[in-house]
């Protein structure tokens, strides 16, 4: 029987996760890196982390890596 039930557990299938994940859509780690990049940010100082969290996570989801940091502007000479 222990066969049956060992190759019963073999067959089942999990959902495989993918690594591409749409830009809207940042994952929970991308998310905590982001977070704690921004708590570095203050210096280690105390603060929210559900204001870290949720700043990070919006920053993500639309586009911004860091706040702040523009891309590369020319000044156009006059």
């Amino acid at each position: 029987m222990s066969t049956t039930r060992a190759s019963s557990l073999a067959t089942v299938k999990k959902p495989r996760a993918t690594k591409a994940q749409p830009a809207s859509q940042p994952t929970q780690e991308d998310i905590a890196l982001r977070a704690y990049h921004i708590y570095l940010e203050r210096g280690g100082a105390p603060g929210n982390p559900f204001e870290d969290w949720t700043r990070a996570e919006s920053e993500l989801v639309g586009g911004k890596k860091k706040p702040g940091r523009k891309a590369s502007q020319k000044t156009v000479a006059a």
